[in-house]
């Protein structure tokens, strides 16, 4: 809870398969959590739930720098593996910071925000008229033609 600046974190799961492939290893599954947020307006606590897919390749080695690479859609998220294992415990947390909402707003701190984007029918009425009569500043330049 403290890496992510969390007020609770009530659960956190991850379910993987880990299959060998040419070059490495693929790691796909879901990671699964449920965690307590601080409002960014208020400091209210906000619940998150989180349910994220996880899809990795981690590969032993990379290409050299000289290599000219072109990374499609599907390349995102591949990384190299360190030493001589993989964390699935630092995968679903890592996953789990990602999926989290960088800015969670409690829902009365939603509604507040919204009451103060409301005009009333009064002050648009208003902001026409001003609109109205007030002068053009390029009226001048209009004029000298």
């Amino acid at each position: 809870a403290g890496r992510f600046a969390l007020r609770a974190l009530d659960s956190l799961s991850g379910h993987f398969s880990v299959a060998a492939t040419p070059g490495g290893v693929r790691v796909t599954g879901i990671v699964k959590a449920h965690a307590v947020q601080t409002c960014v307006i208020s400091g209210e606590d906000v619940p998150a739930g989180v349910e994220e897919p996880v899809d990795l390749l981690f590969l032993h080695m990379m290409r050299t720098e000289d290599d000219e690479v072109e990374l499609g859609e599907a390349d995102c998220d591949v990384l190299l593996i360190e030493g001589r294992g993989i964390d699935l415990g630092e995968i679903a947390a890592q996953t789990l910071g990602l999926a989290l909402d960088p800015y969670p707003h409690a829902e009365s701190a939603r509604l507040e925000a919204a009451r103060r984007l409301l005009v009333s029918e009064e002050d648009l009425a208003r902001r026409a008229e001003d609109a109205r009569t007030k002068t053009n500043p390029f009226a001048v330049l209009k004029r000298a033609d």
